[in-house]
């Protein structure tokens, strides 16, 4: 039978049975009457309510504690779910979600607020595992994680499949047998793992890390198959969480994804390098078949052995072609021939050279001829004389220069004992001994009246301050809706909250009935 609506109305609370029997009879303090309407709450409402309504406002401080709004066109109330339960949420709840919340209402002491304290929270519409594969889906394909240029290319003929898996599960004797069956020579790293329950996530991504890490050592590996079998979403949610798909992207080996059954897609799956529909699938795309494999090399051989013959034919028939060659059958006739011509060619160069050393000697006669006419001692002479005319009057000038320079040199020197830095130091040391007694009795003197300056504005302003008005006697009082300063009777009316402050502190008072001086005149 479906539930009723919760009516107010119809909640019967028996005087005898409330905390206060006389709580019409007397005047009851903010926190009496607190604990009233929690007892009257607490003893009218069931222990269990399931409220569905629009999130807003949505807070999740450092505490862990969830703080939110559910709300509808209506109304709105004012939600609370402890770490204890937001921490086993599968989903990330977003502001305009529309939610089955179940718990139950108590009040906010301090605030004097009721509040929906909230056990458990379900999707209205799908399923929170759904809706957490599919906000993780976003968040990683936002981040390139899915993206198929990062996917790397499988082995053709691997030598080493690391499978993280169970050790006791069916999906690791579906891949040694298959393995064993298609290619036995490969060698099998299993990395046991708990694939299902609290934990597994983790140790799925540990795995994936370590044998990543530590590949070389373990001589080397060039395939990862990372799977189970089929079950439920519960059972696969594992292979869905963001630690393990990190892991399988950061992975450096090739990894084939091999989770559940061809229908069941993961997360997994998606940033997997290859998805396998199962284990077996898995194990059936890594392996190539070894009896394939064996018949396609003998094919390969026989097209070789086939492709040698026939190129040892073609190389037989050009050695037959050769051995009919003149040149092949008497090689010593040709080499005897080109001795010849390389003795004629010796002889040509010889008188070449002949020639070329007469007409050089005629050359060089000549340019002697030509030297002995010109005279140049002669020339040698005069280029002499005018040498030293040069040098002489370089000699003039280079002293002349140098005078001049000693000249300006003794002139500095004696501008400069004239504005010697000593004499201008001592001038201004003396002044300044004079004047340092001078400055740092009127600095004093300022600091002292600017210290009683400031000493009468502290005593002005404490005089003024609302504080010495209240330690004399007198209060203030404020709404205690906007904290407005009450300074006369009609600002304030019956049932109205204030707030008093006194100098021992403040207090919350109710009015019970508000007169101005106006109308008591």
């Amino acid at each position: 039978m479906a539930r009723k609506p919760f009516d107010p109305d119809l909640v019967e609370v028996p005087q005898q049975e409330l905390p206060f029997a006389s709580a019409a009879a007397r005047v009851l303090r903010v926190a009496e009457l607190t604990r009233l309407i929690q007892t009257v709450l607490a003893d009218g409402l069931p222990r269990t309510l399931h409220v569905v309504g629009e999130l807003s406002n949505v807070a999740r401080p450092a505490s862990g504690h969830l703080y939110f709004t559910l709300k509808d066109s209506e109304s709105e109330i004012r939600c609370v779910m402890w770490r204890s339960g937001a921490a086993g949420l599968r989903f990330r709840p977003e502001d305009g979600m529309e939610l089955v919340a179940t718990g139950y209402i108590d009040v906010y002491a301090p605030r004097g607020q009721y509040q929906f304290y909230v056990r458990r929270l379900d999707p209205r519409g799908v399923g929170a595992l759904e809706l957490a594969f599919r906000q993780l889906c976003e968040k990683l394909a936002k981040e390139g994680l899915f993206d198929p240029a990062h996917k790397k290319p499988l082995p053709r003929y691997p030598a080493t499949i690391a499978v993280v898996t169970s050790p006791t599960g069916a999906a690791i004797r579906d891949i040694i047998r298959t393995v064993q069956r298609r290619f036995p020579c490969v060698r099998l790293l299993v990395a046991p793992v708990q694939v299902q329950g609290e934990g597994a996530a983790g140790e799925i991504a540990t795995a994936i890390e370590r044998l990543d890490r530590q590949q070389q050592r373990l001589g080397g590996i060039d395939v990862m198959i990372v799977g189970r079998g089929g079950g439920s979403l519960e059972d696969l949610w594992a292979f869905n969480e963001e630690v393990v798909a990190r892991a399988i992207y950061a992975c450096s080996i090739p990894v084939i994804s091999a989770v559940g059954h061809e229908v069941d897609t993961t997360v997994a799956d998606l940033v997997a390098d290859v998805r396998a529909a199962t284990p077996t699938a898995a194990a059936e795309l890594v392996v190539p078949v070894l009896d394939d494999l064996v018949e396609d090399l003998a094919q390969q051989g026989g097209r070789l052995t086939r492709a040698v013959r026939s190129a040892v034919q073609v190389a037989e028939g050009r050695v037959k072609a050769a051995s009919r060659c003149e040149f092949l059958r008497d090689p010593i006739a040709r080499i005897r021939q080109r001795d010849q011509q390389v003795d004629e060619v010796v002889g040509r160069l010889r008188l070449a050279t002949a020639h070329r050393m007469a007409a050089v000697r005629r050359r060089l006669h000549e340019c002697a001829m030509s030297v002995a006419r010109i005279q140049p001692q002669v020339y040698v002479a005069q280029k002499g004389r005018a040498l030293a005319e040069v040098e002489h009057r370089l000699y003039r000038a280079q002293w002349a220069r140098q005078v001049a320079a000693s000249r300006h040199v003794e002139a500095a020197v004696a501008a400069l004992v004239r504005a010697w830095p000593m004499k201008v130091v001592a001038r201004h040391q003396a002044m300044l001994e004079h004047i340092g007694p001078r400055l740092a009795w009127g600095v004093d003197v300022r600091m002292r009246r600017a210290g009683e300056q400031v000493t009468g504005f502290a005593k002005r302003l404490e005089a003024g301050s609302h504080k010495s008005v209240l330690n004399r006697g007198f209060s203030i009082t404020r709404r205690a809706d906007n904290e407005a300063i009450v300074t006369d009777p009609g600002q304030v009316a019956g049932g109205t909250r204030i707030r008093t402050d006194t100098r021992g502190g403040k207090f919350d008072s109710e009015v019970v009935e508000g007169e101005s001086e106006g109308a008591n005149s």
